[in-house]
């Protein structure tokens, strides 16, 4: 049976320990789009982890990771992240490499940040980790394939077009120094070197991985918000961020994927630019930020403090729809413990007309929230595992958005550990 993990809203969702956490019951995880821009922040056994690049399930040594055709591979920064667990104890994982994949090459970094520096105030807030580069050159098909790397005649030809065409950008744009097409080979053949043992047919793999009756899971980067298509653009990373796309990603049948669960956070939080209606600032936020995730709501990868805000209904009801959800995972709900009541956005003001559709960004940038106040449980409810062992009032607000989103959460989330998880039944 395949499954998805994806995220309903801007990213930072809690995917990464729902991934590690359904993935011992899988054989294969998959990621399928994205690149190292975003990370995973997850909580086991082995302690405390960032993951950017390998899947979430990557700790159990009874399953295989594998990077699909649709992700932005970062060869250096893969192999750092595979030495970076087993140096603290994490067995070797078993890793498998789309022969499809597309890699990120050091120039894409470079005109991510040269990109960002010259827009200066007007910026996408980037990671600067070259993802648009990288997807640009991969649809404008003058990006490096991982089979290329086997065509050494391919190659050396290639190099020296790309970095022709590069270098008019450089010298009369940003005005940096110019890729020499030597190095960009070199580059490269330091990157076979690396990846070969790890490189295969993936999508062969997972078919028979799947007419095998075989778990897999695939899992998605950042959320619905962030999807080019239908997330809040222009500030949207992009690859697609929709369980739809992970077909496409890992080159499976769409039909293949049975389970669909969208990761929903029990308030709101973004890393980045962009339109986010139930924003909050000042001490509000700061006391939010502070308790949020493990250790504070500040970027895996970046180290960013994330904007904060209360639970959008609007976002996470239009987010679900996107994805396909068929089970909402709603995660950190103990972080709320503290406060007396919990405000919940449930609709957008524009223009004097309330709605509860998500518009595209152009009314975004004018809506502003409409806000229904419910009461709070004040206690820490981290440590319960049933359902009907929570404060009333906590089932109420899970309640309340359950309702108002039209999706069945059937997962809570209480705690940072891998087993702080309450089963709902619906």
């Amino acid at each position: 049976m395949v499954k998805a993990v994806v995220g309903a809203n801007w990213g930072d969702e809690g995917k990464g320990k729902i991934t590690d956490m359904l993935a011992r019951e899988a054989n294969i995880i998959v990621r399928f789009q994205g690149g190292a821009n975003a990370g995973h922040t997850i909580i086991n056994n082995y302690g405390k982890f960032a993951l950017h690049t390998l899947p979430s399930g990557v700790f159990y040594n009874h399953t295989t990771s594998i990077i699909g055709n649709g992700v932005a591979l970062d060869i250096p920064v893969l192999f750092k992240e595979v030495r970076s667990i087993v140096d603290r104890g994490v067995p070797e994982p078993r890793i498998l490499v789309s022969d499809r994949a597309q890699i990120v090459m050091s120039y894409h970094k470079n005109f991510d940040a040269y990109e960002e520096e010259r827009l200066g105030g007007k910026s996408f807030g980037s990671t600067k980790s070259g993802i648009a580069p990288f997807y640009s050159d991969k649809y404008a098909k003058v990006g490096f394939q991982v089979s290329e790397l086997f065509d050494d005649e391919l190659l050396k030809e290639k190099t020296v077009r790309v970095a022709q065409q590069k270098n008019v950008l450089l010298e009369h744009l940003y005005h940096k120094p110019l890729i020499n097409p030597e190095d960009l080979y070199k580059e490269l053949k330091e990157y076979k070197e690396m990846i070969e043992p790890f490189v295969c047919d993936t999508s062969l793999f997972l078919y028979n991985a799947v007419k095998e009756g075989k778990n897999i899971l695939l899992e998605g980067q950042l959320g619905s918000l962030k999807d080019p298509d239908h997330g809040i653009y222009p500030m949207v990373t992009s690859s697609s961020t929709l369980a739809g796309y992970g077909a496409v990603g890992s080159g499976i049948p769409p039909y293949e994927i049975r389970q669909i669960i969208t990761v929903c956070k029990a308030y709101s939080s973004a890393v980045g630019a962009g339109a986010f209606v139930s924003e909050i600032f000042g001490e509000e936020a700061d006391k939010l930020r502070n308790r949020g995730g493990d250790g504070g709501e500040f970027g895996a990868t970046t180290g960013r403090p994330r904007r904060m805000g209360w639970f959008d209904c609007v976002a996470s009801k239009y987010g679900c729809r996107l994805q396909g959800t068929t089970d909402v995972a709603f995660t950190v709900l103990d972080v709320l413990g503290y406060l007396e009541e919990i405000p919940v956005c449930v609709g957008y003001e524009i223009d004097g007309e309330v709605t509860t559709e998500f518009p595209p960004t152009y009314l975004l940038e004018k809506a502003k929230p409409v806000l229904e106040v419910l009461p709070g449980w004040k206690c820490d409810i981290s440590g319960i595992r049933e359902y009907e062992k929570l404060p009333e009032n906590c089932r109420g607000y899970i309640e309340f958005i359950e309702e108002k989103i039209g999706y069945p959460i059937t997962m809570v989330s209480n705690g940072p550990g891998r087993d702080d998880i309450i089963y709902r039944k619906k």
